[in-house]
């Protein structure tokens, strides 16, 4: 009799010990975000962020121009790298294409990511994300992470350092 309830004692802490494990999977899968970020062809996911300019800029859905929607931070080498190009391109063909320069504030310090606007001269907007929220619609995993993005919400490409002969090129070609 005794060797019966010691059995199912085993049983009970094996079940529940199953049941637990069932359910810390499901919370696990529920808990890290499904696929990898928007893709060529698919619509640009809907992001509203402050910017230093006071206003508040979104994405997604149609626009008057191709968007070039820039993921950066103050600290980090390439995105320092490609700063130039970037305040090059933009003066050249701001009446082609808009640029958004997303900091990704949650990483990084506000008077860092000011100081790199004024040191590269940046005219185009300059988004803020406080907490996170381009991250978790875009889903990317490096910076710079740039989407290139047509007239209709669409991406287009996905890129990260950005060759500028290759960007100059793709916005004549949106332009047309």
């Amino acid at each position: 009799m005794k060797r019966n309830w010691i059995i199912m004692g085993v049983i009970l802490i094996m079940a529940g010990f199953a049941v637990f494990q069932a359910v810390q999977t499901q919370q696990n899968k529920a808990a890290v975000p499904e696929g990898v970020g928007p893709q060529p062809g698919l619509a640009a996911p809907a992001l509203e962020l402050p910017a230093f300019d006071g206003q508040t800029y979104k994405v997604g859905g149609k626009r008057d121009k191709p968007l070039l929607l820039n993921f950066w931070a103050s600290w980090c080498t390439p995105c320092r790298d490609e700063a130039p190009d970037l305040t090059r391109l933009y003066n050249q063909y701001k009446d082609r294409f808009d640029v958004y320069a997303v900091n990704v504030t949650v990483q990084d310090e506000i008077a860092n990511a000011r100081d790199m606007v004024k040191e590269f001269d940046f005219k185009f907007p300059v988004l803020l994300d406080y907490q996170g929220r381009s991250m978790d619609a875009y889903q990317y995993k490096a910076i710079p992470t740039n989407y290139l993005i047509d007239k209709d919400g669409t991406v287009l490409e996905v890129l990260h350092v950005i060759e500028p002969k290759y960007l100059e090129k793709r916005i004549i070609e949106l332009s047309k």
